[in-house]
């Protein structure tokens, strides 16, 4: 049964007009194809994903709604360059991080409801 296999894959190799090294090709092409399809189905979207992120950090204002990474809600009252300050109950302000600013919403910006 070995010395058949063993036959088998000296006909099959020695039927290749390229000598051997097409096999080594073709592998190449099947990398470089994954990579190509690993870029256009992971690596790209999710640097889509975060530039529309820090364009909606850099445009928060005065009067957006927002939610921290944190979990809390609360309305902008000051915007800094990197800090923002959020009032979370009347009379209650927190300066956050504009990073972990997980979701804005402008003023009057907000989806109608579904009634």
């Amino acid at each position: 049964m070995f010395a058949t296999l063993a036959l088998a894959a000296s006909t099959s190799a020695a039927g290749n007009p390229l000598g051997g090294s097409g096999g080594l090709i073709a592998f190449g092409v099947q990398i470089g194809l994954i990579l190509i399809a690993f870029y256009f189905l992971m690596i790209r979207p999710q640097q889509q994903r975060q530039k529309q992120q820090a364009a909606k950090l850099d445009a928060t204002k005065k009067g957006d709604s927002v939610v921290t990474a944190g979990g809390i809600l609360g309305k902008v009252t000051k915007v800094e360059d990197t800090t923002v300050e959020v009032e979370i109950a009347p009379n209650v302000k927190v300066r956050v991080v504009k990073a972990t600013l997980t979701d804005v919403t402008p003023l009057n910006g907000g989806k109608p409801a579904n009634d």
